[in-house]
């Protein structure tokens, strides 16, 4: 694929100038999405390829979302399920990489073949799933400057009154700064569910008792450790060790952590998905935040003091000598149990999180990489890092976006379990599918009965093979909405949702919506009516897959 100055200039000017000059007189679309996250973006182009006129209107200045955030280290699972623009995207990744002026940092000889593959189709449609983090934004971007889709940045919802309906129905969203828009059909593609909640359609938010959907895995969760997330050395988590009286540590709770397999409001972490690179041309140290007191990581210090090798970072390289760096490890970049109002917060109270989130973890990177309490080889290996120069240039290298790996997740007349995970009962109408394992990240860090520090909630469930994503879990029930569509935020329980969060699955789920949004507006029928013969021949025909080969249409119905 060219990267050229054109073409940027163009995503640029149809994307930035043409697009963003400020509030105006009510414009209507056939389709409104809101969210610049991939499944947006993937949203907005699939209209525009049906012959819809379409806007973008997102509270991002950067499109991607998590995919143009740091997370390069895609979590596929079995890629040969991902099709249609989701492997597209993941082509034109491949694209840019064939190009020797894309190895700017390392031979790419040295970087090998790596995260490429191939898809058992005509074409051999070849792949590339693991980038840096402005690649996935370029492909974003000139995706949206081929369609010549407008696009609305900086432009947050007026979550208390901007929502207008009749007769069931969307009619028009008004932003914070004014900009209304009108449309037939609307598509919420944020990782909060903002427009979804707004437009008064049911959700949840927390994890669900086990007892709610007949699951095993959701709920409070003991003994179901996955990978190195959890304390195995006995530390001690008050101030003073062994004096109760002293008060615990920071990020400790002192909350009871709840019975097994019961329901409860907490989240799953959160964290930023850095990109480091230890080339030192490109290398910026980690910088110290301000208010940083180390004192916020005893915690950790006491831990590396019995478990020296215990891992803290993951360094998963992307080319270019640079990383997709996750939470790993007891303590970690995950900001554990400091986001359970997220969801539900006021912006205002959300960028409080943020900040909160973003100083833990700078703070973090900073006691590894300079405090004589860590171990010298540790110390050594993580001061060799630091953040890429050439990355997230208009935010001092770091991540526009956080991870928000959970938030409100739709209740409609169908919703995903982890027996549509396990192929314990076969889903309905299939407009996708996922097969990474079911996910979820630590949710509390408490007090045990014998007086030690654990964490609770992180759990790791391979699926037995790849499923199908319901078609009903994408709309809300008929009598709350008729023209929305909510390719993220679906009807799902927790643990389900925590292999159906990927960023494929967003952006596969993301064309789906737009597909089944655009045929609504042709027959002028609520989303909730769209014969699903049509749907399903229409999403094979642009490349989606939609079951297993072997299996028919009528047998996932």
């Amino acid at each position: 694929m060219a990267r050229n100055i054109f073409t940027r200039l163009c995503a640029i000017v149809a994307t930035l100038g043409m697009w963003s000059a400020g509030p105006a007189m009510a414009a209507e679309y056939d389709l409104v999405v809101y969210g610049g996250t991939s499944s947006g973006v993937v949203a907005a182009v699939q209209a525009a390829r049906m012959g819809k006129s379409v806007v973008l209107v997102c509270p991002e200045k950067h499109l991607g979302g998590l995919s143009a955030n740091g997370l390069g280290f895609s979590d596929t699972g079995k890629t040969g399920v991902i099709g249609g623009l989701s492997r597209e995207f993941y082509h034109r990744v491949w694209q840019h990489y064939d190009s020797p002026q894309a190895w700017t940092w390392q031979p790419r000889e040295s970087y090998g073949n790596r995260g490429q593959g191939t898809v058992a189709s005509d074409d051999q449609q070849q792949t590339m799933w693991i980038f840096e983090p402005h690649v996935a934004e370029e492909v974003f971007e000139e995706w949206i400057a081929e369609y010549q889709i407008p696009v609305h940045r900086d432009c947050w919802l007026d979550r208390t009154s901007g929502v207008e309906k009749e007769g069931g129905r969307i009619s028009k969203i008004t932003c914070l700064d004014g900009q209304t828009f009108a449309g037939k059909m609307f598509i919420d593609a944020t990782y909060e569910g903002d427009l979804m909640a707004a437009a008064g359609v049911s959700y949840h938010v927390g994890r669900e008792a086990n007892a709610t959907y007949g699951e095993e895995h959701n709920g409070t969760q003991y003994g179901v450790f996955h990978h190195d997330h959890f304390f195995k050395a006995k530390i001690d988590p008050y101030v003073v060790p062994g004096d109760a009286s002293s008060g615990l540590l920071p990020r400790i709770s002192n909350d009871p952590p709840g019975e097994v397999g019961k329901a409860d409001h907490r989240v799953q972490a959160y964290c930023y998905r850095m990109c480091l690179t230890n080339n030192p041309e490109n290398r910026v140290p980690f910088p110290k935040p301000a208010g940083y007191d180390p004192a916020e990581y005893e915690l950790l210090a006491r831990l590396l003091e019995v478990s020296p090798g215990v891992p803290v970072v993951t360094l998963n390289f992307v080319p270019n000598r640079k990383t997709d760096s996750n939470n790993h490890g007891p303590f970690s970049t995950d900001n554990i149990g400091m986001n359970y109002d997220y969801p539900e917060a006021s912006y205002e109270r959300r960028r409080e999180i943020l900040a909160e989130h973003r100083k833990y973890q700078q703070g973090l990177m900073y006691f590894l990489a300079n405090d004589q309490r860590v171990p010298e080889k540790l110390r050594q290996r993580i001061s060799s890092f630091g953040l890429a120069k050439d990355e997230f240039v208009e935010n001092d290298n770091w991540p526009y976006q956080i991870y928000v790996r959970e938030s409100r997740r739709m209740t409609s007349d169908y919703v995903m379990t982890e027996a549509d995970c396990l192929g314990k009962r076969t889903t309905p109408h299939p407009v996708g599918m996922g097969s990474y394992t079911m996910d979820s990240h630590n949710v509390q860090r408490y007090v045990t009965e014998e007086g030690f520090v654990q964490n609770e909630g992180d759990i790791g469930v391979r699926v037995p093979r790849p499923y199908s994503v319901a078609y009903e879990s994408l709309v809300p029930r008929r009598d709350e909405c008729e023209n929305l569509v909510v390719p993220v935020c679906v009807s799902s329980s927790h643990i389900a949702y925590g292999s159906i969060r990927m960023e494929p699955v967003f952006m596969i789920l993301g064309q789906s919506a737009a597909t089944a949004a655009s045929m609504a507006i042709d027959a002028e029928i609520a989303v909730q009516q769209v014969p699903y013969d049509a749907l399903s021949k229409r999403l094979q025909a642009d490349g989606q897959v939609l079951h297993q080969a072997g299996e028919t249409d009528t047998e996932k119905k």
